[in-house]
């Protein structure tokens, strides 16, 4: 049925752009000279006349339309048909009255941009509107959190097991909830990665931008890039089913004592998967500087390593930074490669061939499970994604301020 609505409201939509556009000319007798606006806009005003209204009927159906459903199976009928029925009439209605606006002095393109404007104001609402409900549906059930274990416990407690009985007769844990471990298992895990991405990522980028030909770059950077755009998954399988043994068998060759799942496993991988977002970031602002800066450094006798090292990167180093800052915290949020590929162990180490866990593995691990929602086991993980939506947050805007200072720089 809903596939049905679509194609419909589809149909509806296309018959009214040719019906605008059709009764724009037959009212200026085919003289587009004598119309106010292009036919075409007419074309697209009563389009948007007819889709619209439509659109928000059917929501407004699908919403409160579910009461009528019992009232409808009583009576041995399917509730969707109203639905179909209302939003045909709809848009028919939207349709009809556009239709009759049609002049050759009416403002077609005027009223068509005042549709549209309003469209991306109410966009823009509705992502600032989810920003907001997502920070204060973390704010809330944290507090709730910390009204039941203290925030200084938590901030700064070593020891992480969050283990709670189910009821109060039933002979449990009673729950340890310093995430320093969990924090500590993070930093480590995005050391590693940063260690790897960063050099890799910077060198790539001075490759690309300063030495590569034309068509050694043509085909490298895309390539390049093509590793963002790999699931994340398939990185943790990666790393759980590739990197983590060839790991373990290298350490125990050479005596060391390697976890099977560790944090240097699930680093290593973060890290070849940031390497393009530093790599194109880096990019972008080592091509920012001005070409007379490379030009007066040359002329001058430096060779081109010289340029590089002496002018390039110091003029683009706020927009270097800017990449990195977003690229760690672009590795504090990742999940799958951690739970994958790190293990889920909270250990106070800073030794990555230990299995350690961060806060997002953390989060996943702690709503997954049969505890009631009301208890500290899962209202840690509010707790978690609250300080990781902070830390992260400021990392942001750390780097926002950088590049934006850095634009003002050179525009």
């Amino acid at each position: 049925m809903f596939l049905l609505a679509a194609l419909s409201l589809a149909g509806m939509t296309v018959l009214a752009f040719h019906v605008g556009r059709r009764r724009a000319l037959s009212k200026a007798g085919g003289r587009w000279g004598s119309l106010r606006s292009l036919p075409t806009q007419y074309g697209y005003f009563v389009a948007l006349w007819t889709a619209l209204p439509a659109s928000i009927a059917a929501l407004a159906w699908g919403t409160l339309g579910q009461r009528a459903l019992p009232w409808a199976a009583e009576n041995g009928l399917d509730a969707r048909i109203p639905g179909l029925v209302l939003l045909l009439s709809t848009a028919c209605a939207g349709l009809a009255w556009a239709a009759a606006k049609v002049e050759p002095s009416f403002p077609a393109r005027e009223s068509t941009e005042r549709i549209i404007r309003i469209l991306l104001f109410l966009s823009s609402g509705v992502a600032i509107l989810t920003t907001i409900g997502i920070v204060l549906s973390l704010l809330f059930e944290a507090l709730r959190f910390f009204a039941l274990v203290s925030p200084v416990e938590f901030f700064t407690g070593l020891s992480w097991s969050p283990q709670t009985s189910l009821r109060s007769d039933q002979v449990g844990s009673s729950g340890a909830f310093g995430a320093v471990p969990v924090f500590t298992g993070t930093l480590l895990i995005t050391l590693v990665a940063m260690s790897v991405s960063i050099p890799i990522g910077l060198l790539a980028a001075i490759y690309l931008g300063e030495y590569a030909s034309p068509r050694v770059r043509s085909v490298v950077k895309p390539l390049l890039e093509i590793l963002a755009g790999v699931p994340t998954v398939v990185y943790g399988f990666f790393a759980a089913l590739s990197v983590a043994p060839m790991i373990r068998r290298f350490g125990e060759s050479v005596g060391l004592d390697v976890s099977s799942e560790s944090a240097l496993a699930a680093g290593l991988v973060m890290g070849v998967m940031i390497i393009p977002f530093i790599s194109s970031l880096s990019d972008d602002a080592i091509a920012a500087v001005p070409r007379a800066m490379r030009d007066g450094s040359l002329a001058l006798g430096a060779t081109r390593s010289e340029t590089v090292k002496k002018v390039l990167l110091p003029a683009a180093l706020p927009g270097i930074v800017g990449a990195i800052l977003m690229a760690v915290s672009r590795a504090i949020g990742e999940t799958m490669i951690v739970v994958m590929a790190a293990g889920l162990a909270a250990r106070l180490t800073a030794n990555p061939l230990s299995a350690v866990t961060t806060v997002t593995a953390q989060i996943v691990t702690l709503l997954i499970g049969d505890q009631e929602f009301d208890s500290a086991k899962t209202l840690a993980a509010f707790a978690l994604g609250l300080t990781l939506l902070v830390l992260t947050l400021g990392i942001n805007l750390i780097a926002l301020e950088t590049v934006r200072r850095f634009r003002e720089q050179y525009e």
